[in-house]
Formats: C-alpha cells, sequence, structure tokens
C-alpha cells in the first residue's frame, strides 16, 4: 500500500479555494512579477550580441568537427555570460516589488545568487582554458554548500523529511536517539540527509544539462519550457496559499526565479536557435542545471514529496539522457568522461534528418513531461488519491524513451563493430553471413 504524504497545514486550508479564485489569485501575482520576466528578457537579448564580439575577439569559439559538434562554422561561446547578466539584473529588480500587493513574502534568498554566481564562475573559466573534470565538480559543490547554508538547509532538508519521514518516524529515530544519547535526533538526521540530497541535485542537474546541450537552441528551448513548468507550479502554491500564511519563504522565490529563468532564455534562444551564432558553453549549461536543480528543490518546501518528484517529471529529459549514458559507457567499458554521439539529440538527429526538427521533437517530448509535473502538482494540492494516475503515465513515457533510445544505441553499435551476440539482422550483409554457420554439403 502506498502511503499518502502528510498534508501540510496551509495546503490544507487552500485546499477548497475555487477555480475561479484560483486563477484570480495566479494572475495577481504573476502580474506583480511581469517586470522580471521583461528585465531578464530584454537584458540578455541587448548583451548578447555583445558578449558573442567579446568572445569573438578573444578567439573563444567552438570549431565543427561532423561528429559531435555538427554546426557547419566555428560558433562564438560565452552565451552563458549574457544570461548571467540578465539573470542578476532580473533579481536584483525583483527585490523592490517582493511584497506582490498585499502580501508580504520573503525574496529570492541570498544562498541562490551567490551559487548562482559560483557556478557561472567556474563554467566561464571552463570556456576560457578547460578545466579538469575534478575542479569543475568541485565548483559545483561549492555551489551546493552555499544553497545549504540556508537555515536549517530549507533546501534539502525538507526533501529528506518526505522521502525518510515513514521510516524515521516508524522507529529508526527513537532507536537512534536512544542508543546516542540523544546527539542524533529525527532533525539531525534530515538535516545531513538533506545535504547529501543538495549536493547529488546540483552535480546530477548540472551535468545533466551540460550532455543535453548539443544541438542549436535544444539547452535553451527545453529549459525554457521547464522554466514555464516551474512557474505554473510556482503560482499553483503561491495563489492557493491563504492571505496572512506568509512564513513559506520560497513562495514568492519560485514565482521570480522561474520567472527570470524564463526571461533570460527566451532572450537568449533567438541567438542561439539555428543556425545559432553563439552557445551557452558551460558557463551557460552548468547555470541552467543549477538553477533547475533549485527550482525542483524549492517546490519540496510544503513536505510534500510528490511535489518534488513533479519538478523531476518536469527535468525527466535530462535525466533520461543521461542515465543513458552512464548505462551506455557502462556496458562499452569506456571511462563515464568519454564522449560518444549516441545522445537523445544525436539520436533524433539521425531520426529526422536535420537539427531544427530533431530539436523540435524534443520540444515535444519535454512539453508533454512539463504538463505531466504541472499535473502532478495540481492534483496533489487538489485531488489527492488521484496522482498515481499522473506516475503511471510519466513512468510508461519514461520508461518507453529509454528502451526506443536504448535499441537505437545498440544498433548503432552493431553495425558500427559486430558482436557475436547481435541479431543477424542488424549485422551488416557480410557480418551477417560469417556469423552464419558452414553448410556442410558445401565444405
Amino acid at each position: 500500500m502506498i502511503q499518502q504524504d502528510p498534508i501540510p497545514a496551509s495546503l490544507a486550508s487552500a485546499a477548497p479555494a475555487t477555480g475561479e479564485g484560483i486563477l484570480v489569485g495566479a494572475m495577481s501575482v504573476l502580474n506583480e512579477a511581469a517586470p522580471v520576466f521583461l528585465v531578464a528578457f530584454l537584458v540578455t537579448l541587448v548583451a548578447t550580441p555583445f558578449v558573442r564580439l567579446m568572445a569573438v575577439q578573444a578567439g573563444i569559439i567552438d570549431k565543427p568537427d561532423q561528429q559531435r559538434k555538427l554546426h557547419k562554422y566555428p560558433v562564438a561561446y560565452l552565451g552563458g555570460l549574457a544570461v548571467f547578466l540578465g539573470l542578476v539584473a532580473a533579481l536584483g529588480v525583483s527585490y523592490a516589488f517582493v511584497g506582490m500587493g498585499e502580501r508580504d513574502f520573503m525574496p529570492v534568498p541570498w544562498e541562490i545568487l551567490a551559487g548562482m554566481t559560483a557556478i557561472a564562475f567556474v563554467g566561464f573559466l571552463d570556456d576560457l582554458d578547460s578545466m579538469h573534470p575534478w575542479g569543475k565538480i568541485a565548483g559545483q559543490l561549492v555551489a551546493a554548500a552555499l544553497l545549504c547554508y540556508s537555515p536549517d538547509n530549507a533546501f534539502g532538508t525538507p526533501i529528506a523529511r518526505g522521502l525518510l519521514y515513514p521510516m524515521v518516524h516508524g522507529g529508526v529515530g527513537e532507536w537512534l536517539a536512544g542508543s546516542t544519547a540523544g546527539i542524533v535526533t529525527e532533525d539531525v538526521i534530515y538535516y545531513w540527509v538533506g545535504i547529501v540530497l543538495v549536493a547529488g541535485m546540483i552535480l546530477g542537474a548540472c551535468n545533466a544539462a551540460n550532455l543535453i546541450d548539443g544541438l542549436d537552441g535544444l539547452l535553451t528551448g527545453t529549459s525554457s519550457i521547464m522554466a514555464i513548468g516551474f512557474l505554473a507550479v510556482g503560482l499553483l502554491l503561491a495563489a492557493t496559499l491563504p492571505v496572512g500564511v506568509e512564513q513559506g519563504q520560497f513562495v514568492a522565490a519560485r514565482v521570480v526565479l522561474a520567472l527570470a529563468l524564463l526571461g533570460a532564455l527566451l532572450g537568449f534562444l533567438p541567438w542561439n536557435f539555428n543556425p545559432a551564432v553563439i552557445f551557452l558553453g558551460d558557463c551557460g549549461s552548468l547555470l541552467i542545471g543549477y538553477l533547475l536543480a533549485v527550482c525542483i528543490m524549492m517546490q519540496a518546501q510544503e513536505d510534500s514529496i510528490s511535489l518534488f518528484f513533479a519538478g523531476l517529471i518536469i527535468f525527466a529529459l535530462p535525466i533520461t539522457d543521461t542515465l543513458l549514458a552512464i548505462i551506455r559507457r557502462k556496458l562499452a567499458g569506456v571511462p563515464m568522461s568519454s564522449a560518444d554521439a549516441n545522445h537523445i539529440h544525436h539520436q533524433a538527429k539521425r531520426l529526422t534528418g536535420s537539427v531544427r526538427k530533431a530539436v523540435f521533437l524534443l520540444y515535444a517530448v519535454t512539453a508533454a513531461f512539463t504538463l505531466l509535473g504541472v499535473g502532478l502538482a495540481a492534483l496533489q494540492l487538489f485531488e489527492r488519491p488521484r496522482v498515481l494516475v499522473v506516475y503511471s503515465i510519466a513512468f510508461v513515457l519514461f520508461a518507453g524513451l529509454i528502451c526506443v533510445a536504448l535499441k537505437a544505441a545498440l544498433l548503432e553499435r552493431w553495425q558500427v563493430a559486430p558482436r557475436a551476440d547481435a541479431a543477424p539482422e542488424a549485422l551488416p550483409s557480410s557480418a551477417a553471413d560469417a556469423a552464419k554457420p558452414a553448410d556442410p554439403a558445401k565444405a
């Protein structure tokens, strides 16, 4: 039997709200925060050509190889710097009106801005002169540590509580407290497990975003769709929270951060869409992955683990691509850091025959997962017993995508390097003939 999430008081009190009242509340919050989107969009849109000019003059460009780098001419890096400038400007403006009318919500925590700066700096250094992988991991852990510096590890502790509550509250917590003279309590367990979860989320999301950034406009566009999903969930949570309940420190931050990210990405997309004149580079991909991870973790602030899983469903495409990369490299016996041309976007390009068609196909996949994630969050808020429907649909899509991608990768592998265990029809004709047993009559 699957145990339902405990209903927080704020969400329980919001449940009876009418659909009309929720829509009015969401639009009111969105209207108050709209300047954040406009500033992020305009600053990024204007800053990008200047950043591109700087990158070209400094020789910070990416040359094609027609294997993994599929563009036809050298393209400038450092697009992430323009996105960072747009985000900083938008978040700075947000502090002027974060009260959102009759509410008195807290602004975006400084820990998010500090981590964002750290991760962008690491990516910028890597774009200038490729860093050792361990150096990039160290920088990502610094950004994660800054998030954990928040009061009571507000980003990771709620997730740990939602995941571990049935086990810890069922006797493990009392046993640990008794055997350690009260040093290890339930809160201590949640706090330290939360730190590990924050580190894992930042490392996973940053590298997943970096891996999927392989076609013009792919990461920028898919992340824009995800940001719309996180904005929708943030608006739902803000609109259903009764006036006078302002203790949730992420109520406004969810909306502001999603709007800032969406505005910056849409301001960069015209320059980055095929044919691109500038790439995000590691500065941009790591920064986007970091912010998407933060958006996911902020959804779990209400101690509802289904809201956390809703965020993971929205982020499903990068997660799928990363899992497939790990499986492929493990089966091939090559280092995890080795590159290949079998990522989902490479397979989509081979399937569709063009970069644009592949990108639009993956936009549609991302939109499907985003709709499921938002649907799960909405059901969690208003129709809790029915969340298993969304989980089931998401699992089927996720498993199907993995199977299709693995099949395509295996067929590609068999064609390039025939194996004795490959299906004969998957082998080239000469290799298939060689694999057949000899006919004694022709010996």
